[in-house]
């Protein structure tokens, strides 16, 4: 309300928000990223192979007994790129995580981020590469704020650590240009206890790129959110990618993912098994759609795995025989004849 001359009052006028701004559909995000990420790495010559992983191997002991969680997987992300990785429980999209976010240390084969090589990094390299090349978000909420600072604190914690150059009110604008980033600049006050799960996860996305690392890993970051929640974290995490050109690594058991992002990989069994590659194209009335295709991976020696719907569907086992054809080749049972394919 406002006051008139004569004491009395008035409405105080409404402010017309007008029309919701337009969101940018999923290509043209991903054409603002490779833009931006080719400045930061001075030239879209610059932009391939930003991580690359050939023919890794993680071999764990427990108990005398030798778990191999990755069995020769090759990967290949290029800067600016918004990537999920998906996987069941014990397909090794964890610890490849692990690996390539500077946690875990694997036991051959090649795993190189930009300049970094993880396979012979001293502890002092792999520090640095922590903290200034990547950032990292958890899937549990409590892990990635402290509860005792609010988000603009939060966010500033880590310029601070790293003895960011500028004093304390640049990393406090540069603090809050985050938030906005992520559309929680009205947490900045705010301790973690006195916001949403969805809201301290995109806190925790500006936290993550607090110190501007070239790479953002996350781990199950949507895992303990409902649908409509997620996709929140996963817009902030586009923005975050569109925005400011880091490459991000989303892995996630949730293959719903897959319509956020243009690639979804699949892990099976420690190995590369599949991607699904969204592209845009142009339907008869003139807009835009994506079209999925998905592929099976082949790997350096020429071996692949068949989707497991076409393994049961077809009752696949044991041996297959493959047919070389002029532009395909066709995989038959093993244990059916020529004679049988054919009545068939």
């Amino acid at each position: 309300m406002t006051a008139t001359a004569s004491g009395s009052a008035r409405p105080a006028p409404r402010h017309d928000p007008g029309p919701p701004p337009a969101v940018p559909d999923l290509a043209t995000l991903q054409q603002r990223a490779a833009a931006r990420a080719a400045e930061r790495a001075g030239g879209r010559d610059r932009l391939r192979g930003h991580i690359v992983c050939d023919g890794l191997v993680r071999i764990f002991q427990t108990e005398g007994v030798e778990v191999v969680a990755l069995q020769g997987l090759d990967l290949v992300i290029d800067r600016g790129e918004l990537v999920a990785i998906v996987g069941a429980s014990g397909s090794g999209k964890s610890t490849l995580l692990n690996i390539l976010s500077g946690l875990d240390t694997p036991t051959a084969g090649i795993a190189r981020v930009a300049e970094y090589d993880l396979l012979a990094l001293s502890n002092r390299k792999r520090l640095a590469y922590r903290r200034e090349m990547v950032g990292f978000i958890w899937q549990q909420t409590g892990r990635n704020l402290l509860p005792y600072l609010t988000a603009v604190e939060n966010v500033e914690l880590p310029m601070r650590l790293a003895r960011r150059s500028g004093g304390r009110r640049d990393r406090r604008e540069r603090a809050r240009r985050l938030l906005d980033l992520v559309g929680v600049g009205h947490c900045a006050d705010r301790r973690p206890g006195q916001m949403s799960g969805g809201e301290q996860q995109r806190c925790a996305v500006a936290v993550a790129v607090a110190n501007d690392p070239e790479i953002l890993f996350a781990d199950e970051p949507t895992g303990e959110l409902d649908e409509a929640t997620g996709a929140e974290v996963f817009a902030a995490l586009r923005t975050i990618n569109a925005e400011l050109g880091v490459t991000i690594v989303v892995v996630t058991h949730d293959h719903a993912v897959s319509g956020q992002v243009r690639r979804t990989v699949a892990i099976r069994d420690g190995r590369t098994a599949s991607e699904v590659r969204r592209t845009a194209r142009v339907t008869a009335d003139g807009g835009t759609e994506l079209v999925s295709e998905e592929y099976a991976v082949l790997d350096r020696t020429g071996r692949m795995q068949l989707p497991a719907p076409f393994v049961e569907a077809l009752a696949l086992r044991d041996r297959v025989r493959l047919d070389l054809e002029p532009d395909h080749v066709e995989v038959r049972p093993g244990d059916r004849t020529h004679a049988e394919e054919n009545e068939r």
